[in-house]
């Protein structure tokens, strides 16, 4: 196109999703000149860097570069913005959007259950009562719709900032970027001016955009065509004369349940197709006790913005038949969604409902107690962490059992340096009152980019390159990392942890370059994490020359399920407590040799009632997340392992099967 031209390094992770788009295309439309942007990977583009709709066609991943086209009197200004933006990461907050255990402090209860009278909020606006009229009046309806939207959003955004964080309210910056989209402005004003209802208009341009997010190779990416939806809705609700809080409408008339629904807390449970953000963030947690969610998946915008408040949520319910004003009561704990409930189920959960709360109470006030069984078994409950806040945060952890070190320096554009990293690991294990930690190599690749250390593309990254395979080609930066841990070693007691480990090859390498640099500090000792099915199976051969052996059960959940957690339509076979995953950690349990010890640090780790079975099958450290570490001590506490029979455990069909036998051990203890 002429002019001038700049390229940058797309180094944020899921790539440029929605968030970080609306930034780009708020910066370009600021200036007085005309960009275009290519995906110089992809080959994707030119298209207009002003037009939201048209940057997501880009597929820009993390690792590309994008090249940046400028003209007109601000080109030069326009580009040396785009390249400070980029250099800051798009002003992204590593993990600043991920979802957070539900807290005390938030709007919401902080449980995990809820009861009330359903409320019922329509797939789809009804516009059949709507009455275009000519070209003009349909120009002019759109327009005082978009205005009328854009004005909501900015007091929702404004709200969200106020009562849950920025990092959240953020989100409605894409909303507002799609509302004024040069490209779906002109698409809407088209249709019209050819004689389609602006509703009509309104609803094919954003269900095409939709799909063109649903059509992205990134998972996180392809999430965003809710957020294209959620606009849609709202341009559709205030065209169809609707109330502007669709909950309003919704609301049942039938209050004969309030009573008892109210007795445990809560008035009423949201009932959605899927949950977006700004359904979220406006509903009154004083009416709304918990929400529930027929399509799975816990990665949404809705869904962060309503576990940051606190509101009890369960997600992947499915079609099930839910009236307006019936009552439902959920357990995301258990998966349990009941419809109707009989008043013995009632009455149960209501009993449950208060042992949650006395239970929640109990387990901090125990936190620093030892995790000691009925049976005399000790189980050591440590802490993930991915910065010096959780290590602070941990309350009643007896360590830490995985640091994330590509989490800690995820927001670096350089490597840090051996001094850098001996000084967090230093203050991690202070926060930590001295207590041992587990420092986790750098693990990269699949869905963990680092930025200063770009990977080429992969057909299939979760195949590829992944932790300790990365570093075989680029040792420089796993020896400064060594050089670290070996310095922490000489005053804390310290752990060292390949991650992504499958044969005995990459064993026998990583321990090499460890003892290259010198004699082990007495108080450093080494481990792998089994993540691959193939080290379960072959774990008593990869063992010689370590300590201990930690199982991510997220990754090795996922690989031996052949199911992405973050995909909707295959979410519900990713289950960490499927008997296949489980049989793999038994066997890695009972084939190390005497004096290795085995941990678990996945998200298994964090349910109390699965803590309690991998204790059973002989797992004698839990690495959990900092909120869940006093529920996970107090499971342990009440339980007796000799009552859990393992072998009928391993047996059983499915992990629905062995949740309920979990519940019901726990229940039991």
């Amino acid at each position: 196109m002429g002019g001038i031209s700049a390229q940058v390094l797309l180094d944020i992770p899921h790539g440029l999703h929605a968030r970080p788009a609306a930034k780009l295309v708020g910066l370009v439309r600021s200036f007085e000149a005309q960009v275009v942007v290519t995906n110089v990977e992809t080959g994707k583009g030119p298209v207009d860097a002003g037009s939201l709709s048209l940057v997501a066609t880009l597929n820009a991943r993390q690792g590309h570069h994008l090249r940046f086209d400028a003209s007109g009197p601000q080109a030069s200004d326009v580009l040396a913005a785009v390249r400070e933006l980029a250099a800051r990461g798009f002003d992204e907050t590593p993990g600043g959007t991920a979802p957070r255990e539900p807290g005390l402090a938030a709007n919401g209860s902080g449980l995990d259950l809820a009861i009330g009278s359903a409320l019922l909020v329509d797939a789809e606006v009804d516009l059949t009562e709507y009455e275009p009229g000519d070209a003009a009046t349909e120009r002019e309806r759109s327009e005082q719709t978009r205005a009328k939207a854009a004005e909501d959003l900015r007091d929702l955004r404004k709200r969200t900032a106020e009562q849950v964080g920025a990092a959240e309210a953020s989100i409605f910056d894409a909303h507002l970027a799609l509302l004024d989209d040069p490209a779906v402005l002109a698409t809407v004003a088209q249709s019209i001016a050819a004689g389609t209802s602006a509703p009509e208009a309104w609803r094919a341009t954003y269900d095409e955009l939709a799909a063109t997010f649903a059509a992205l190779d990134d998972a996180y990416q392809r999430e965003r065509a809710q957020d294209v939806r959620s606009v849609r809705d709202r341009i559709l609700t205030n065209l169809a004369n609707r109330p502007d809080d669709p909950l309003n409408e919704s609301r049942s008339a039938d209050r004969s349940d309030s009573q008892l629904v109210n007795a445990v807390g809560a008035a009423e449970v949201l009932v959605v197709a899927e949950l977006d953000a700004a359904t979220a963030a406006s509903v009154d947690a004083g009416r709304v006790g918990g929400i529930a969610v027929r399509a799975a998946g816990m990665t949404g915008h809705g869904v962060i913005v309503a576990r940051s408040r606190g509101i009890p949520l369960i997600a992947g319910i499915g079609a099930v038949d839910v009236s307006p004003g019936a009552v439902v009561a959920f357990d995301a704990r258990t998966r349990m969604f009941l419809v109707d409930p009989d008043e013995a189920a009632r009455a149960s959960f209501a009993k449950t409902y208060e042992a949650r709360i006395a239970e929640r109470d109990s387990a901090l006030a125990e936190a620093d107690l030892p995790a000691v069984t009925i049976d005399g078994q000790t189980v050591h409950v440590m802490a993930n962490v991915g910065s010096i806040e959780d290590a602070r945060a941990a309350f009643g952890a007896d360590g830490s059992g995985l640091i994330r070190t590509e989490v800690l320096f995820g927001d670096r554009r350089e490597a840090p340096s051996v001094d850098e990293q001996v000084a967090v690991y230093g203050e991690i294990a202070r926060a930590l009152d001295g207590r041992p930690i587990t420092i986790r190599t750098w693990d990269v690749g699949g869905d963990k980019p680092l930025p200063f250390l770009p990977l080429p593309t992969e057909a299939n990254p979760f195949l590829g390159e992944r932790g300790l395979r990365v570093f075989r080609r680029r040792p420089e930066l796993f020896r400064d990392q060594l050089r670290a841990v070996r310095a922490v070693a000489e005053h804390t007691q310290t752990r060292v942890m390949f991650p992504m480990v499958t044969t005995i090859d990459e064993v026998g390498w990583a321990l090499a370059e460890l003892d290259a640099l010198g004699p082990r500090p007495h108080g450093l000792t080494v481990g792998i994490m089994v993540e691959v099915p193939a080290a379960a199976l072959r774990i008593s051969s990869l063992v010689g020359g370590l300590d201990f052996v930690s199982i991510g059960t997220n990754d090795l959940t996922q690989y031996a399920t052949a199911a992405d957690r973050g995909n909707g339509a295959v979410a519900e076979l990713a289950d960490g407590l499927d008997p296949a995953v489980l049989q793999l950690i038994d066997r890695v349990v009972r084939n190390v040799p005497n004096g290795v010890e085995v941990a678990v640090c996945g998200d298994l780790a964090s349910d109390p009632a699965a803590a309690v079975l991998l204790a059973a099958l002989g797992v004698r450290e839990l690495s959990a997340i900092g909120p869940q570490i006093p529920a996970v001590k107090a499971g342990l506490r009440q339980s007796d392992l000799t009552t859990i029979n393992t072998s009928a455990l391993l047996a059983l069909p499915s992990a629905g099967a062995v949740r309920a036998a979990s519940v019901a051990w726990l229940r039991g203890a």
